[in-house]
């Protein structure tokens, strides 16, 4: 019994040519960045679209901001100013 793919056959196609390593050109790549810059404004981190794309954090880095997003600030806690000294 041979089971379907749950994703179109589009879909399979762009995820088979976005093996790590490989090189993302031409239509492809304009879609995988028209995709991570939908998936980023709505809230997802590089982090998490670097896993689900199999790809570095940097290569995506350079993807949204060559799509020209607006990158977020680092989260974590942050430093406030030294409490002075009594």
């Amino acid at each position: 019994m041979r089971v379907q793919s749950a994703l179109p056959i589009e879909e399979a196609r762009v995820a088979e040519t976005l093996k790590k390593g490989s090189r993302v050109t031409g239509a492809a790549r304009d879609k995988l960045a028209a995709d991570l810059k939908k998936k980023y404004d709505s809230g997802a981190s590089i982090r998490a679209l670097a896993e689900e794309t199999g790809r570095s954090y940097g290569f995506v880095h350079r993807m949204l901001s060559e799509s020209g997003v607006t990158l977020r600030g680092r989260g974590g806690a942050t430093r406030g100013k030294k409490a002075a000294s009594a």
